[in-house]
């Protein structure tokens, strides 16, 4: 089945590169939509400010202090975003190492997914450096502690966003009929998995070590020394939760990109998933118990942080753990994505738990996001969606690969 067959345009077929790229971007679809009408005016405002921020300094438009340095560009924007990432690195190890290939029709798309997220939360972090351009820092090694876990994390980040790039190059590849450039990126793509997959692992946790300095700042719920693992095992859940939520409304969005057989194929990859997403819950909730248990902290559960860190583990990984077992059980697609998003919400409440919520929750003025640092952070998620739309109505991500492909 080819192209031709989803009423979509071919790819790149001898057109001259520019020629062909110029074509590209014409729309492909009604531009008054629900969702162009909603975020139009907030990226316009959004990109007003983040000129007004790189003018004027950080403290034009946020709430941030010397003493409050990381605030919701942080907390939200890179440590939740990036786990909403791990999506990527889970399932290129389930196709390219462990080889089940029920779970290959998307690949394309959460690695694309993937590499976006680091993109764009690479970008957030840009906006909250005081001094934006000392972010070359960490590259050439200009007064930068090689032996610091934020030496080790942007390595990470950068080497990481390579990676995925990547993989997902046969793709382009491919868009732009570049046959012999295709043969080659694909002969990287297995080497460029392990790397990604190693990077992501240790920079997953590695976001939970930059907290593991902040003893005294974090609240005792929040806080011990297995963050790191907690933060990674987070990523494997939130990550498939992203996979689940994302892939279920590109199902509805992107119809007529995707064939009849995947189509049938993306509730019993749904299905699979859900298992997958119910025993890391278990995982991370046992952890949470020793972790707990370990720390001693009975007398705080009767307190106002108490109650929240209750509504946390109970509400936001006992239950969507509970629901995602038993909508495996009766193979209900409806609880399987409603789990899904539940755990999202948990996964976000968590990392803000820790980065923002409960960072100096004993200070006597608390921290919190202006409007201005919620409108950029919208920015930069709309932007994101913004551009994962086009490269979806354009290139094989979810649509199968030109016909040249399997004959090369």
């Amino acid at each position: 089945m080819n192209n031709t067959d989803y009423n979509l345009p071919a790819d790149n077929d001898g057109k001259p590169l520019l020629k062909f790229l110029a074509g590209q971007f014409k729309p492909r679809a009604r531009i008054l939509t629900p969702f162009n009408i909603i975020s139009t005016p907030i990226i316009t405002l959004g990109i007003v400010l983040i000129v007004i921020r790189f003018v004027k300094g950080l403290g034009s438009i946020t709430n941030l202090t010397q003493d409050v340095p990381w605030g919701l560009w942080i907390g939200f924007d890179v440590v939740t975003g990036v786990a909403f990432a791990g999506g990527a690195y889970v399932v290129t190890f389930m196709v390219y190492i462990l080889n089940i290939q029920k779970y290959k029709p998307i690949v394309r798309v959460t690695v694309l997914n993937g590499f976006l997220a680091y993109v764009f939360y690479a970008g957030a972090l840009l906006l909250d450096l005081g001094k934006p351009w000392n972010v070359i820092n960490p590259i050439i090694g200009n007064s930068f502690g090689v032996s610091s876990v934020l030496f080790l994390v942007a390595w990470h980040f950068l080497l990481y966003m390579v990676a995925e790039l990547i993989e997902f190059s046969p793709a382009i590849a491919e868009w732009i009929g570049a046959k012999k450039a295709r043969k080659i990126l694909s002969g990287m793509t297995l080497a460029a998995v392990i790397f990604g997959i190693t990077l992501s692992t240790l920079h997953q946790s590695g976001l939970g070590a930059l907290y593991l300095m902040a003893k005294e700042k974090i609240h005792p719920l929040w806080y011990s020394e297995f963050i790191p693992i907690l933060f990674f095992v987070s990523s494997i859940f939130a990550g498939l939760s992203m996979v689940i939520t994302e892939g279920s409304i590109s199902q509805k969005v992107f119809f007529n990109q995707i064939n009849p057989e995947n189509h049938k194929a993306h509730n019993g990859i749904l299905h699979s998933l859900s298992k997958i997403c119910a025993f890391t819950l278990l995982v991370y909730f046992a952890l949470q118990i020793v972790v707990f248990v370990h720390g001693k902290h009975w007398d705080l559960l009767n307190t106002r942080m108490g109650h929240w860190y209750l509504t946390e583990m109970l509400g936001f990984v006992l239950l969507p753990m509970a629901l995602f077992f038993y909508s495996y059980r009766k193979q209900n697609i409806f609880l399987i994505k409603l789990s899904a998003i539940i755990t999202m919400v948990g996964v976000v409440i968590n990392r803000l738990n820790v980065t923002v919520i409960g960072f100096k929750w004993d200070a006597a003025t608390h921290y919190v996001p202006s409007w201005m640092e919620i409108v950029v952070t919208l920015t930069v998620l709309f932007i994101e969606i913004w551009i994962f739309r086009w490269v979806i109505r354009r290139l094989p991500v979810l649509r199968e690969s030109p016909s040249w492909v399997k004959e090369h």
